[in-house]
């Protein structure tokens, strides 16, 4: 499928606090996603970054501003939209096949080619033989592959990532980021990569969005002009890694301290 250019132009979000106050979530943020490209959002935790993907996946509507998927407002959930959450969205009953056939199966495509798409895809993210095992059954990093694999058969033109890999060890981290970044050459989705991690940003993304400390605004973009295909350890030995590493770094710092700080006078 092809893929398509995400937009958000001026979009601010409100949220009702216990109080009944209403809370800035995220304040005027405009940026673009172009399409076949992957864009990393980071910001300080609690910043606004999750909200930015329930705007695009319409599971949220903005107050103001607007935000669009190929050149269309946003008005509901798509289906050309993926979503890999932090948490695994696996269903626990059911076998890794039968997780990966589920989301083609609920679109209505028939069991036998639902299946046989699932073990394409299962075999993608190298599960083959584990088809028949179930989600407790296998590691952590085994079951982001199956995340990964239920939502990339669906063939998603956009794909939203909300820290997947947060709960992973660094090598398996690094281990998933390769995986992640084979798959997405396949199909090449628009993709929108929420994460703390900023080595993970840079390593991953054409293009990377520091937010700032919530209510969230764009504080700046550095394009990541590092060379494709990349190898998740390798790259980061790359000269111009360290680069940018340290002009992200640099914008991103000080959004990290206000947010400390808050969390501070909070407690």
């Amino acid at each position: 499928m092809t893929p398509v250019p995400i937009v958000l132009d001026g979009v601010t979000k409100r949220f009702a606090s216990p109080r009944g106050e209403h809370r800035e979530a995220v304040r005027d943020v405009s940026f673009r996603v172009e399409p076949g490209s992957f864009t990393a959002v980071i910001g300080p935790t609690g910043c606004g970054k999750s909200t930015l993907l329930s705007l695009i996946c319409g599971t949220e509507r903005p107050e103001s501003g607007t935000v669009s998927v190929d050149g269309r407002p946003v008005d509901g959930i798509g289906q050309d939209i993926g979503f890999v959450f932090q948490t695994d969205a696996v269903f626990p009953w059911k076998t890794v096949l039968g997780n990966v056939a589920a989301g083609p199966r609920f679109r209505g495509v028939p069991r036998a080619r639902a299946q046989a798409l699932a073990a394409d895809w299962v075999r993608r993210v190298g599960l083959a033989g584990f088809e028949r095992y179930h989600p407790h059954q296998l590691s952590g990093g085994m079951r982001k592959r199956v995340a990964l694999a239920q939502t990339l058969v669906n063939r998603p033109r956009v794909l939203l990532m909300d820290e997947p890999f947060s709960g992973l060890d660094v090598q398996t981290r690094q281990i998933m980021s390769d995986e992640l970044l084979s798959l997405w050459e396949l199909t090449r989705p628009s993709v929108v990569f929420v994460t703390h991690d900023l080595e993970e940003a840079i390593t991953l993304a054409d293009k990377v969005v520091v937010l700032t400390a919530g209510p969230a605004t764009v504080k700046e973009e550095f394009d990541i002009d590092l060379p494709r295909p990349r190898d998740a350890r390798e790259i980061r030995h790359h000269p111009d890694f360290v680069r940018l590493h340290e002009l992200v770094w640099k914008a991103l710092r000080d959004e990290v301290r206000v947010a400390y700080e808050r969390g501070l006078g909070a407690a």
